[in-house]
């Protein structure tokens, strides 16, 4: 498992229950406890008890008193869809796709991907030499690499298009003698 990193801020109560069962080894517990500094913190979660501190990566706990029980639920929770949102995010070059929502990133701009885009992106990326159209036919589209279309062709020039019109990229995907590679 990923390691995890637990910060309770400004909140002495929480710090001590928790560091309680930490050293009991309270079988509610998917996460270690570890001394950090903020410089070397990767993979963190704040708990903080309102909604005045703005940390980019913060449970907010709204109702007291509590289970004990409900807060380790919430803190595994958190860090179980984060770390899910971690491995569902390739990046390419100056992008990012996410697998779940199909769409690819640069800064604020984004693209909404058909599946076949997706999975030809993902493809091309995993390459390290240009795919020729045969192979891309049989290997993102299942068809027979003696079929006579254009399908890969198309859709490669449709994701240009939309490269170009949102990111003004135009050198996304390349074609040279040997097929087709991402820059």
């Amino acid at each position: 498992m990923n390691h995890k990193t637990l910060i309770i801020y400004q909140n002495k109560i929480l710090f001590n229950i928790l560091n309680e069962l930490f050293s009991n080894n309270f079988e509610f517990i998917f996460f270690e406890k570890k001394d950090f500094s903020f410089k070397d913190i990767e993979d963190y979660l704040i708990i903080v008890d309102n909604n005045n501190c703005q940390f980019e990566n913060q449970l907010i706990i709204k109702k007291f008193p509590f289970k004990i029980k409900d807060i380790l639920e919430q803190i595994n929770i958190t860090f179980l869809k984060k770390n899910f949102k971690i491995q569902s995010e390739i990046k390419i070059g100056s992008y990012v796709l996410n697998l779940n929502s199909r769409e690819i990133n640069f800064g604020k701009k984004k693209i909404f991907l058909t599946e076949r885009e997706s999975n030809l992106i993902i493809f091309l990326h995993k390459s390290s030499t240009p795919i020729n159209i045969s192979e891309l036919q049989k290997q993102v589209w299942g068809y027979s690499s003696l079929l006579d279309t254009h399908t890969v062709e198309t859709h490669i020039y449709r994701l240009r298009k939309k490269m170009k019109d949102t990111f003004e990229d135009e050198n996304f995907i390349i074609s040279t003698q040997n097929g087709y590679f991402i820059n």
